[in-house]
């Protein structure tokens, strides 16, 4: 067993801690107060070559591998949760499919400009009743005249409101339900394709969030993404899988720079006559969140490893996932303990820290959820591996 990052995953390491440095955490609470999105911000990640991560370096990316890419997730989520799942959008799931199944044309019209930052993508999954249950997805596809007629609304989109393509999740055989679903291209200026409300969200604000709308949006045959329609599950569970390690590594950041931050003020705050480090009761927040912060950690990055050497690995990913977001609400619950009262203040980063940690128990499943598909696998023979 080795626990060692790569020289060159540890240079990566060093090279995007030092844009998040100067680039993000001195704009990280001007973006949350204004919810803004941050353009000249992305600009300069594009320039950087961030938002071409995962592509080939045919296209302009970096073809950087799974571990790499887990990496950039953490040290992102440091600065502003709210710019890092927008970035993080743009990266892995926005143009996932289009870079996977889409044709050289639609690479070239969509894909190259969006790792440049020309363009800006989304994926659409959740509806008004159906977010973990993709079973529930009302958005239907129909084929007609050579191409397809997409139909429905998708909710909860991250860069919703400012995308210029989004792959959306729709049903291409209502009598086949899970068997049915299937991924399609929608492209910005498509007659149907609408924006909805816009969402006024508690955390991770500045990644403007919204209703995309498609009324009667006529799709060529080559904006179906994937070999022929009713595979949507299947290439569902593959970016959930990367989506859920993110999601938990996001979370180690979070709490970590929540509980760094209360160290600072117990080592200055003065009660009864001494710094408050000087309690056992502050202290002990300290040690249980560095505890279940390292375990946390550890169940990431074995998934993202697995995930990497092409292992299955899908209650792995949704145990990271559950374990350290709950482990992240916890700590950063205990960071505003640290600073009681003061944590109430808006001058203060923890309240920050704490609206931004309720945003990650949704995404990727709920854990309602992820612990009754977690619990079924364990009780099944063979499953668990136990």
């Amino acid at each position: 067993m080795d626990f060692k990052f790569s020289e060159e995953h540890e240079f990566f390491r060093s090279a995007i801690r030092d844009a998040v440095d100067r680039l993000i955490r001195p704009k990280a609470q001007e973006i949350d107060e204004s919810n803004e999105f941050p353009t000249e911000l992305w600009k300069e990640f594009a320039q950087l070559g961030y938002l071409g991560l995962r592509h080939p370096e045919k296209y302009g990316g970096m073809d950087a591998d799974v571990m790499m890419s887990m990496i950039f997730y953490e040290e992102m989520a440091r600065g502003s949760c709210g710019f890092a799942m927008s970035v993080t959008m743009q990266i892995l799931m926005g143009t996932y499919f289009v870079e996977r199944f889409g044709s050289e044309e639609i690479k070239q019209r969509v894909l190259v400009p969006a790792i440049k930052g020309e363009k800006i993508g989304t994926i659409c999954f959740t509806e008004d009743q159906s977010g973990s249950d993709l079973g529930g997805t009302k958005t239907t596809a129909t084929a007609k005249d050579g191409g397809w007629v997409l139909n429905g609304r998708k909710q909860w989109i991250t860069n919703g409101p400012i995308c210029d393509f989004c792959t959306v999740l729709a049903q291409t055989d209502p009598q086949k339900g899970m068997d049915g679903l299937s991924f399609f291209l929608v492209e910005k200026g498509m007659d149907g394709f609408a924006t909805g409300q816009d969402l006024n969200k508690l955390g991770s604000r500045g990644s403007i969030t919204g209703e995309l709308i498609f009324d009667n949006v006529y799709l060529p045959d080559e904006n179906l993404l994937g070999d022929g329609p009713g595979n949507g599950v299947k290439l569902a569970t593959d970016i959930l899988n990367e989506v859920r390690v993110m999601t938990a590594l996001n979370a180690c950041s979070i709490a970590d720079e929540a509980m760094r931050d209360a160290r600072g003020y117990a080592l200055e705050r003065d009660a009864f006559g001494k710094k408050i480090a000087k309690y056992q009761l502050i202290r002990s927040k300290f040690a249980d969140h560095w505890a279940w912060y390292e375990a946390s950690r550890l169940m990431a990055y074995k998934a993202a490893w697995m995930i990497q050497e092409g292992m299955n690995c899908q209650f792995e990913c949704m145990m990271a996932k559950m374990f350290a977001t709950e482990m992240c609400v916890k700590s950063v619950d205990e960071a505003s303990r640290v600073y009681g009262g003061n944590s109430f203040a808006m001058e203060y980063p923890q309240q920050r820290f704490l609206r931004d940690s309720r945003f990650l128990l949704f995404g990727g499943g709920c854990h309602e959820v992820l612990r009754n598909a977690i619990g079924a696998a364990f009780l099944r023979a063979g499953k668990s591996g136990r």
